[in-house]
């Protein structure tokens, strides 16, 4: 599953939200090179290294996806998510629309999750009131929030964060329903439907 959205959307707090109500979900960590705001924590929010560090794992092929975003680069573990993947869990990668695109390419099946805010007033409002950017900042993410809002189309399913609560259980809605998809029934409970398909048994 991959989530995207502009700056100030709400991304992570659903995310964050999320993870605490449904257990069952991994959170790939990105790795990145921009500083750590306050709060974040090394390994739980991002993996902070420095423009060296990244650009020889990049050389090295490491990153299934990665992308400069605002000046600072993002990447995404290729060997973590595989791993993850052939153990059978559900994996949740929170990136943006390039790494989104770069994901859908290696891996058809995943499922984009856009998250959109309910108008572009409201999203600078959000920006503002969270006091992390100066008005330089603010305007280049207004900016560039334009953009990313034009691949919205994209992606799978779009979630407008009006409501926090609301857009939690809509985000939750669609995990549950992606678990209950036939293909992926059919590998949770093979045992199941082997045994009902068993016309010896009839």
């Amino acid at each position: 599953m991959i989530v995207t959205a502009p700056s100030g959307a709400g991304k992570t707090s659903l995310v964050r939200a999320m993870l605490e109500k449904d257990t069952q979900v991994r959170l790939s960590v990105s790795w990145t090179t921009r500083a750590p705001r306050p709060g974040e924590q090394d390994g739980r929010d991002y993996h902070f290294v420095d423009t060296d560090t990244f650009s020889a794992m990049l050389a090295r092929g490491e990153f299934l996806e990665s992308a400069l975003v605002y000046g600072n680069y993002y990447g995404t573990s290729e060997t973590w998510i595989r791993e993850r993947i052939a153990a059978g869990d559900d994996v949740l990668l929170e990136i943006d629309w390039q790494g989104a695109q770069q994901v859908r390419k290696l891996f058809p099946q995943a499922v984009g999750i856009f998250i959109m805010p309910p108008s572009l007033d409201i999203l600078e409002q959000r920006l503002r009131l969270r006091g992390q950017d100066d008005e330089t900042t603010v305007a280049r993410r207004m900016s560039v929030a334009r953009s990313e809002i034009s691949h919205a189309v994209e992606f799978d399913y779009v979630i407008i964060n009006d409501d926090f609560e609301t857009a939690l259980a809509d985000l939750l809605a669609v995990i549950r329903s992606l678990r209950l998809r036939g293909q992926v029934q059919q590998q949770l409970h093979a045992a199941l439907f082997s045994s009902l398909n068993d016309s010896s048994q009839v």
